[in-house]
């Protein structure tokens, strides 16, 4: 009996000494790697900051009750009470001829001075190919109302006949030195080819207010007397937007009900000469017309 209570004692002592030499000895680590001291502590921090985060969430959600929905007016009763009264004269949903609605915009400008009347058209064309990007100019036969301000970039002679014509500005390079000054005091700048490369470096400048002459917008070109008289008689220029839409102003509300009917029809024939051969489907999506701050009238599609 005494020997198996020694043998047991001796057994203990050995699974004691065991223990102890494996708790106090030190844990090895890779230099590098998933095994490494420091990716194992990084791993560790990163698991008790998730931890926290899901127990600040879960707080939040118990402690922040939903509150009621905050009231929204209508977008009619935030505008102003002019607009509110011109907008009743326009019935919802309903689609007028061209007559009705230049009729109806005269009616329903809201405002004291002479407004301008725009009509917008989105057309089922894609800017982004070469042949549907829409860009030209019309003359509106009884102008837009606008004062133009016309400058011609060209040599001497022709800019002696450009004043002639009725040309605000007509300078060789002296007109070079004004825009090295920053002076802009045009609307349209008419150029000839030869000039051209001597605004090259003014591009940056003219291009962004849209005032770089441009062979599309007839403002490039050898008969400068003829584009002058042009632009000061109300040829107005109209390109698709990135949005697929053409924005054009065709008069004054002053102008009356007839000559605003001759200048939109005359847009209207101009659009339909340049519906692309390429494109498949409907050309013209959708037409409004209104004045600077008056209501949107909707106009029957008169070209497809």
């Amino acid at each position: 009996m005494a020997e198996e209570e020694v043998k047991n004692l001796e057994a203990t002592e050995v699974t004691e000494a065991t223990e102890v030499t494996e708790t106090t000895k030190p844990e090895k680590f890779a230099k590098s790697g998933k095994k490494s001291k420091k990716h194992i502590e990084e791993v560790k921090a990163e698991e008790e900051r998730q931890e926290r985060k899901a127990e600040r969430k879960a707080a939040e959600a118990v402690e922040k009750p939903k509150g009621a929905k905050p009231i929204v007016r209508p977008l009619i009763e935030r505008r102003g009470k002019k607009y509110q009264e011109a907008a009743k004269l326009v019935e919802k949903g309903k689609i007028y001829s061209l007559k009705e609605a230049v009729e109806l915009a005269i009616k329903t400008n809201p405002t004291k001075f002479d407004a301008s009347v725009e009509i917008h058209t989105r057309l089922g064309v894609d800017p982004r190919q070469a042949d549907q990007n829409i860009r030209t100019t019309i003359v509106l036969p009884n102008g837009n109302g606008k004062t133009v301000r016309v400058a011609v970039f060209a040599p001497a002679d022709v800019c002696k006949a450009a004043k002639a014509a009725g040309a605000d500005i007509a300078e060789d390079e002296e007109f070079l030195k004004k825009l090295e000054k920053g002076e802009i005091n045009f609307d349209v700048l008419i150029s000839t080819p030869a000039y051209m490369p001597k605004l090259g470096k003014f591009a940056r400048v003219l291009g962004p207010k849209g005032l770089m002459p441009n062979p599309k917008a007839g403002t490039v070109t050898m008969d400068v007397e003829k584009a002058v008289k042009e632009s000061k008689a109300g040829k107005v220029e109209y390109r698709v937007d990135k949005q697929s839409i053409v924005h054009i102003g065709i008069g004054k509300v002053s102008f009356g009900a007839d000559k605003l009917l001759e200048n939109a029809n005359t847009f209207f024939d101009s659009l339909k000469a340049q519906k692309p051969a390429s494109l498949k489907g409907s050309y013209v999506k959708s037409v409004f017309i209104t004045t600077t701050m008056g209501p949107s009238i909707a106009i029957e599609n008169l070209y497809n």
